[in-house]
């Protein structure tokens, strides 16, 4: 059966067209990076709360080992990415930019594995049987948000999910880790897929993806075509504009359903999951395997050889860099994720993540320094909002420590894309308002609902 993409029938509002810079690497096949020395895993890589270790200091551990365990149920649970011995059980600099309790582990080279046990029957199961086998796999969301994917795929009685959308369009500029899974390993993307499908008993799947990502389609559209019609797997060929990627905008593009202010996806009916998910559900299923490995994209003027790599959770971000031939002498910037969201790093000693999708690094001539001005009242960032919210007006609100206010002007429903700060002539601090304008507000319901109690 042929697939053929098709186009995105809405449109969503808003959006911005940063330079994208993804020739470095979208060609660049995925490389395995030889197994570090030493990992440092991250407690805290994921939304909600960090997880619980249940090893200590001089513990012997072997690759697929549980390390932590969920702290919640809006939680997950973590895995030693290889055999070695527990150096330390403290907290230290994380790929988010924030301290976090770690494991830091020393491996003994012989990446010895726990016994894996795949799910051969896994389409006889019951929904909750799978769900769980995911959560003890560790899985969250990889496109960068973390959310445990066992929460998502446990949706509350009265929500019905009818539309699966299984997210590749990969809209952060520079990075190509999606783009190569979907080049190289599209059968693990619709295996997953398939079983998301059967866990959520939808009957629609859609694939999205960007379409500047051109091979990446061809490839789904091939796998899709010779799975046959059961599946009922669609393609669909999004226009290139940033952030595009997001789930309320893709909901937005594909089904024209507009997720509602402080809801979520399954209030339209809708769940997304991010392509590197829906392989490493796949993983948990057919092979027992926990998350413990991705794909992450070094890029930049500032290192010597973009590279795509796929690297073990917790190897030092030096071991990358060095796999990707070191820094340039003027390196200057070293941003965790993509140039548009990601974080920036005071150095390269912190673990990869398993929300890490990459690693941007820039020389000191591509580096803006520039002094905040006041706001000129010019409207680009509400123009530019792609959740229709007036950002000038909540960073004044903010600036002036008026956070009720800045919380009646939805300051919770921002995404922190970034398109505001990316227009503002004035060089405002957009995204740190609306951050700090967030904590706020959350921090005031939390005293709330605490004396309410």
């Amino acid at each position: 059966m042929k697939v053929q993409a098709v186009r995105a029938p809405f449109a969503a509002r808003g959006g911005v067209h940063p330079p994208y810079g993804k020739d470095a690497t979208a060609s660049l096949p995925v490389e395995t990076l030889p197994l570090p020395k030493r990992l440092v895993v991250s407690l805290a890589q994921h939304l909600g709360a960090p997880s619980k270790p249940t090893v200590k200091k001089g513990d012997k551990v072997l690759k697929g080992e549980v390390i932590a365990e969920a702290g919640g149920f809006v939680s997950s649970s973590v895995h030693a990415p290889t055999s070695g011995t527990v150096k330390t059980v403290d907290e230290m600099m994380t790929a988010t930019g924030r301290p976090a309790t770690c494991v830091e582990i020393e491996a003994d080279g012989a990446d010895a594995s726990v016994d894996f046990s795949p799910l051969l029957n896994w389409n006889e199961l019951p929904s909750k049987a799978l769900v769980n086998r995911i959560a003890g796999a560790g899985i969250i969301g990889m496109g960068g948000a973390g959310f445990p994917t066992h929460v998502k795929l446990s949706p509350p009685p009265g929500k019905t999910i009818d539309t699966l959308i299984i997210n590749g369009a990969e809209c952060e500029p520079r990075l190509t880790a999606d783009h190569r899974l979907m080049v190289e390993q599209p059968g693990r993307i619709l295996a997953g897929a398939r079983i998301i499908k059967r866990i959520l008993g939808v009957k629609c799947v859609w694939i999205a993806i960007e379409d500047n990502k051109p091979e990446a389609i061809a490839s789904m559209e091939k796998i899709a075509g010779e799975a046959g019609s059961e599946d009922n797997v669609r393609i669909v060929a999004l226009p290139t504009l940033y952030p595009q990627g997001a789930e309320k905008q893709l909901i937005c593009s594909i089904t024209g359903r507009e997720v509602p202010s402080g809801g979520l996806p399954m209030d339209v009916g809708a769940l997304v999951e991010n392509v590197g998910t829906a392989a490493a559900i796949a993983d948990a299923i057919l092979e027992g395997k926990p998350l413990i490995e991705r794909i992450v994209t070094v890029t930049g003027d500032g290192v010597r050889s973009s590279k795509n790599f796929l690297a073990r959770v917790g190897t030092p971000l030096h071991d990358l860099v060095a796999a990707a031939g070191g820094l340039v002498n003027d390196a200057a910037k070293i941003i965790s994720g993509g140039p548009m969201m990601g974080i920036a790093l005071e150095g390269l000693e912190a673990g990869l993540n398993k929300t890490t999708s990459g690693l941007v690094i820039l020389r000191s001539n591509d580096v803006c320094y520039f002094s905040s001005m006041p706001c000129i009242a010019c409207g680009r960032c509400v123009e530019a909002c792609p959740m229709g919210l007036m950002p000038c007006t909540i960073s004044e609100r903010v600036e002036a420590e008026d956070y009720v206010g800045a919380e009646g002007f939805d300051v919770l429903d921002c995404i922190e894309c970034g398109c505001c700060a990316y227009e503002c002539p004035a060089h405002r601090p957009l995204v740190q308002h609306m951050r700090l304008g967030k904590a706020q507000a959350m921090a005031r319901r939390k005293r709330e609902a605490t004396k309410s109690a």
